[in-house]
């Protein structure tokens, strides 16, 4: 997908973004319209019609694809906080959904704040791929199955809280990990240097050679955990795993190629940080070729 507004002024994609993630999550006020007499049902129809009206008079493509996407996840967030105060069982699916909301939004914010150049649409990571939004749809075909049928399961509220730990913690690290590796950070595993590509070891990167993969690790394990959901729990810890195995060594591949030994010496004095996996397998020195 193309780059969202190439001319725009520097930092422009970032306050339109913030601007119209804090406009969709004023549906917090919806509750003081319902008061007032406004049926529930109908003010939400009210409330998004008239959010989408308003963008739509403000902006013009590209930044209305950046306004609609970035309002659309503070409205989520929004919701997801109404839902987390509810007297229901469903209160920890709020704390879920202001999770994934936060994270898709600040993916976005940061890249604008951190790498402009790298900036698109496509650093919501909402397109992220087609396996990302199944195992999305899986965890909440669970949840509410097993709300139905097993509520109780859902109401265990310290196994909710240490998954909100673990989503913390990711979050933080990850972000932390993009801060701190600046234009050098981007979603995409880069196969060539470019001429302002260093190598950063500084920061959360002098603990782990992949903090911003352990901070997603922690945090996609931690929404199920969150959830309370057994099945997913399992398969997004199986399966996100085995994902970072194979994401570290194909990265890890470009590296060594672009620093050589400067990356080598890095690698054998830091970690990955992941549960259980090395990164690439690195063979005894030869000429031509340093890794496997």
């Amino acid at each position: 997908m193309a780059g969202c507004a190439a001319r725009a002024p520097p930092g422009s994609e970032a306050r339109l973004s913030l601007a119209t993630f804090l406009l969709g999550a004023s549906v917090l006020a919806l509750p003081l319209l319902t008061r007032a007499g406004l049926q529930g049902r109908t003010g939400l129809a009210l409330y998004v019609a008239g959010l989408n009206a308003l963008l739509l008079l403000l902006y013009r493509p590209p930044r209305y694809q950046i306004a609609i996407r970035a309002c659309f996840l503070g409205f989520v967030f929004g919701c997801g906080v109404l839902l987390s105060f509810s007297q229901s069982s469903w209160n920890h699916f709020g704390w879920y959904v202001c999770s994934l909301s936060l994270f898709h939004y600040s993916e976005y914010l940061v890249t604008a704040v951190n790498n402009p150049k790298s900036l698109s649409l496509d650093s919501f990571l909402l397109n992220h791929s087609l396996e990302y939004t199944v195992a999305a749809l899986s965890s909440w075909i669970e949840f509410t199955l097993e709300n139905i049928f097993w509520p109780e399961l859902k109401q265990i509220t310290w196994v909710s809280a240490t998954g909100l730990l673990m989503v913390v913690f990711g979050e933080c690290l990850r972000k932390a990990a993009m801060f701190t590796a600046g234009s050098n950070f981007n979603h995409v595993v880069q196969n060539e240097k470019s001429d302002t590509h260093t190598l950063v070891t500084s920061g959360v990167y002098a603990w782990f050679r992949h903090p911003s993969y352990v901070g997603w690790f922690y945090w996609s394990i931690g929404t199920q955990v969150m959830l309370c959901n057994p099945i997913c729990g399992v398969v997004y810890a199986l399966t996100v795993w085995r994902f970072f195995r194979d994401r570290t060594e194909e990265e890890e591949i470009s590296l060594i190629h672009f620093f050589g030994e400067e990356y080598l010496e890095y690698k054998r004095r830091v970690p990955t940080g992941l549960p259980f996996i090395q990164g690439v397998k690195v063979r005894a020195p030869r000429r031509g070729r340093a890794a496997e």
